[in-house]
Formats: structure tokens, sequence, C-alpha cells
């Protein structure tokens, strides 16, 4: 039976894995799930759900959006969450301050940028020149999409320093509110918001720092080293049922991927989910099983270094646990 994911505030969140009778004493194991912030580039989450394959694998699966790197890993290591759906940059700041109970990746959902370059105007011929001398409308310094957007800037011969006003002024929750009340000049924005303002003709679409800053394990799965050790067999559970909402997205047409994550995009019409599964399958935006790629990891910490949000460099091996898949997968 299909049913949405709870939309509840932080607060809100119940204890962690937790057992609960179901049906003729069928046993579900409960894992809170914070995501970082709600949108369709995570749609193979929202499928798992709502096609049933968390709960074929005797799991209930409670998803609550925390709006903020920061905020969804201090929900993990407060034991509000379970599992931590965010960029794995974030692993390697907790790491690198040494805590007692650390933390690991054990599934990958996105392999690439999920955001996009608004522009205010439209742009019939853009050229990243277009951004010299403009106002710049920022994410959170140190988060993945600040450090990957500042990495394709560069890449394309812009200096966030020197050839543009950077505004990071605005909370994440509210840097779409403020572009579309008229602060900024260009914004980098998620989807679907990036694709709703271009419908409406708040802004518009010029380019893709997904495809700008190459693959990496731009968000993922994260949860504490002691749940690990305490609870494998859930986790392996998750991700088999991870697994198959990954092939569900890869395999099948947009319009029933859009009718399947509808309840979580409830002021989204169906076509536009649709388009906008389809431009992040376009761009290999969506990891095609859990396995983190080590290349990726690599990339991931050249692009923190060059942003000079670096703490320290952390072998593969030290941060990602790749037996979870390999027992999910049976590999």
């Amino acid at each position: 039976m299909k049913r949405a994911g709870k939309f509840a505030l932080l607060s809100v969140l119940s204890g962690s894995l937790v057992l609960s009778a179901c049906g003729d004493d069928q046993s579900v194991e409960t894992l809170e799930v914070a995501e970082v912030t709600r949108s369709i580039f995570y749609a193979p989450l929202y499928v798992a759900v709502e096609e049933g394959f968390f709960e074929e694998e005797g799991l209930d699966v409670d998803i609550t959006t925390t709006w903020g790197g920061d905020k969804t890993m201090t929900a993990l290591l407060a034991d509000s969450a379970d599992i931590a759906l965010v960029g794995a940059e974030t692993s390697i700041y907790v790491h690198a301050q040494n805590p007692m109970d650390s933390v690991v990746n054990f599934a990958a959902l996105t392999q690439t940028d999920g955001t996009f370059l608004v522009s205010r105007e439209p742009i019939d011929d853009f050229s990243w020149d277009d951004l010299k001398g403009t106002t710049y409308l920022g994410q959170r310094a140190g988060g993945m999409p600040q450090m990957a957007g500042e990495f394709a800037l560069a890449s394309n011969g812009i200096d966030v320093d020197e050839d543009v006003v950077l505004d990071q002024s605005v909370d994440y929750a509210n840097i779409a509110a403020a572009f579309a009340a008229g602060t900024g000049d260009f914004v980098q924005l998620f989807e679907p918001t990036a694709s709703e303002f271009e419908r409406e003709g708040v802004g518009h679409v010029v380019a893709s720092f997904g495809e700008e800053s190459g693959i990496l394990p731009y968000t993922g799965f994260i949860t504490k080293e002691s749940t690990v050790e305490n609870n494998e067999e859930a986790l392996v559970k998750f991700n088999r049922a991870l697994y198959k909402a990954q092939q569900f997205v890869q395999e099948e047409d947009s319009q029933v991927i859009a009718s399947s994550i509808e309840p979580y995009f409830e002021e989204t019409p169906d076509d536009l989910i649709a388009q906008v599964v389809d431009r992040y399958r376009d761009q290999d935006s969506y990891a095609i099983d859990p396995y983190i790629d080590e290349d990726g990891w690599d990339h991931l910490q050249d692009i923190m270094e060059a942003s000079g949000e670096l703490p320290a460099r952390f072998d593969y091996e030290d941060l990602v646990n790749t037996t979870i898949t390999d027992q999910a997968l049976q590999r």
C-alpha cells in the first residue's frame, strides 16, 4: 500500500529504531530519516516509500525535512534521527573532530550537484562571463551546493571574490523566496524551484552545476558507527529497498515516477515533476545503485580543498562503508 512520508518538523521525531506491531504478529522496524531539503533530486527515496519497497523489507521509514546540512547532521548526532540524507562533506567535518561515535556514508542517492544557475533575466546565448559585475545569491559557506558552485564558476573563469558580488546573507530555507522578492541577479537553486520559477517567469535556468562539477557523492545516507555495529541488518534492508527504487527511477517513464512521488510535492503539477525527473536523469544525477564511487570521493575532497573548507583529507575506507551494499545486493 502506498503512503506518504511524514513531513513533521525535527521536534516531533520519535526515538531511534523503534519496533512496532503490525498486522498478524508481523513486526516492522521504524527508521527515522532526516533529509537536508525536500527535492525531486531525492526521487528514489520517495519512490522507495511510495512503491512499498521499504515495506517489503519490514521497514517503516519516516522522513523529516530539516532544512540545512548543519541541522540535519545535528539531528543524527543527537539521536533524533537514525539516518541523515545529506552531503558527504558533513561526514568529513564530523570525523575531523574525532568524536567518540563517528559517522559513516553507507549509501549513495545522487552523484552530481543538483542545483541550477538561474538568471533573473532571460539570456538567449548564455556565457559565464555574463555573471561578471552581478550580484550572485549564494548558498551556505562550507555546504556542498556552495562549494560545487564555486568549483563550477572557477572552472569557467569566474572568481567569486573578484568577479561577482557574493551574497550569502540569506538563510538556506529562504534563498528562493529572497530571489523571488528581488534579491540578486543570479541564484543557485534546486528543483523543483528552478523549473517553477522558469514557468512563472520569475527566473530562467541558464546552466547546470551538475553538468559542470562532475561526478561526486553529492547527497547520500549517513549514519553513526554505533548504528552499523548494533543494527547493520536494518541498514542492509534499507539499501536493498533503495536499490529497487533506484532501478525504478532509471527504468520507468517519468510520468509514472511523477505520479509515485506526487504526495511529496502537492503544489507542483505532475507534468513539471516529470520534467524535472527527466532533467536529472539526462545529466545522470541519480545514482544507479547505493555504492559510493572512490574517484567521486576523491573529487569531493578536491572541491572542498579548492574552496578552503577541507579540514583534513580522509581515505575512502575511513568514511565509506561498502559492505552494507555488498550484503544488500549479495555481491
